[in-house]
């Protein structure tokens, strides 16, 4: 089945639950227990359809990367060398100098070349190349990285100027005076902090020239820092970490406080309209997805749900005709905690300290037969605007 076929079968799926929904509600609004079993059923077959949606695109993806020329033809004379020298961490013999001395291949022939990406903490850099697959793997691993602006720093702390209130016109009667009114200034601080994890290989496997060793910290350094990055980005509190979009200090702002973890359809609208215009056009939604299948009830005053499905190549399903991400790490829907996030996320800024790093550990494993490898980058996030986001804050219980 193509994706396009999948799309209109869950569109008709919906189709399906939302007529059930609409004849099985009570008077007050509500199912009984059994059509509400009935209901679930119904809206698993839904998400599961979109999950096979997104495996078969992502599949599609790697599909058209694998089938990209694997090499350039020649188009110029081949003693005429032109084009860019590459050098420092991007120059192929850094490269091959790197990979050696992390499966310990000629060693004490390549510490020259490794020189020029040592970094201050005794490990090297990765080379280039190799960094740009890491940062595309975490952007994979972690749905906030696509929507919020990245800078790198290459030292320091990044001071980042922001407009805190702006200066207006006055009327002035004739031959009066005018009126200064100056635009107020403040700066918000982005540091780096350290996130880093091990990882342990065998002997063997290090040395088996049939593994591939690039694909495999590549991987398995997108799973682990990318998951734990976006769980700071949502609620990570600035204490050694960066500061999330939920933190109670320094997140976005309360757009809307529902009196009960039943969120009803003015919620959702109060928090939308709180929300300023110039914001608005630009803005998605973030939500765990036990809020999205309560949304997914919700209807407006004409009778339409507010959450629809995708029909189409490149169109998002939407909540309020906006489209939505869901994440793990966003709390779940549950009084007492701010439970979704409306706004423009390209005001979080994230801030890389360009280079990565890793160090091979020789001796800690070498009982187990084991080479350990240390991986680390340097990150901090952080909204400079709060009010360019706004979030629905649950009422706590008495």
């Amino acid at each position: 089945m193509t994706i396009q076929e999948l799309r209109e079968k869950r569109a008709k799926a919906w189709d399906t639950a939302r007529d059930f929904l609409d004849s099985k509600r009570n008077a007050n609004e509500t199912l009984s227990e059994e059509d509400s079993k009935t209901y679930d059923s119904m809206e698993k077959t839904i998400v599961d359809l979109g999950k096979e949606i997104q495996r078969l695109e992502r599949q599609a993806e790697i599909e058209s990367e694998m089938n990209k020329a694997t090499s350039t033809p020649i188009t110029g004379k081949p003693n005429n060398v032109t084009g860019e020298v590459k050098k420092g961490t991007a120059s192929a013999e850094y490269s091959k100098a790197f990979w050696n001395s992390i499966r310990n291949r000629n060693f004490y022939d390549v510490r020259n070349d490794l020189s020029v990406g040592a970094d201050s903490e005794g490990g090297y850099l990765v080379p280039d190349e190799f960094e740009n697959t890491l940062v595309e793997a975490l952007e994979s691993e972690n749905i906030f990285r696509k929507l919020a602006t990245v800078i790198k720093t290459s030292n320091g702390d990044r001071k980042i100027p922001i407009v805190t209130s702006k200066g207006e016109a006055n009327w002035v009667d004739e031959n009066g005076t005018y009126t200064p009114s100056d635009d107020v200034f403040g700066q918000t601080v982005l540091s780096a902090h350290k996130l880093s994890t091990a990882i342990k290989i065998s002997e063997e496997l290090i040395n088996d020239s049939a593994f591939d060793m690039t694909s495999y910290i590549s991987r398995e350094f997108a799973r682990r820092m990318g998951s734990k990055e976006e769980e700071a980005f949502f609620v990570g509190d600035g204490v050694g970490k960066p500061t999330g979009i939920f933190a109670s200090s320094g997140g976005a702002e309360i757009g809307a406080t529902a009196q009960t973890s039943a969120i009803t359809f003015d919620d959702v609208m109060e928090i939308f309209y709180s929300l300023r215009s110039p914001y608005r056009k630009n803005a998605v939604w973030v939500l765990n997805d036990s809020t999205v299948k309560a949304l997914r009830k919700l209807k407006d005053s004409n009778g339409n749900y507010i959450w629809q499905p995708s029909v189409s190549a490149g169109i998002p399903d939407t909540i309020f005709n906006r489209p939505y991400y869901t994440s793990s790490y966003i709390p779940e829907l549950k009084a007492g905690n701010k439970v979704m996030a409306f706004g423009d996320f390209s005001y979080y800024w994230i801030s890389d300290r360009q280079g990565r790093s890793f160090k091979r550990l020789n001796e800690l494993f070498a009982m187990t037969g084991q080479i350990g490898f240390i991986a680390s980058q340097r990150v901090d996030g952080k909204l400079t605007l709060s009010e360019a986001v706004k979030v629905l804050d649950i009422r706590k219980t008495s």
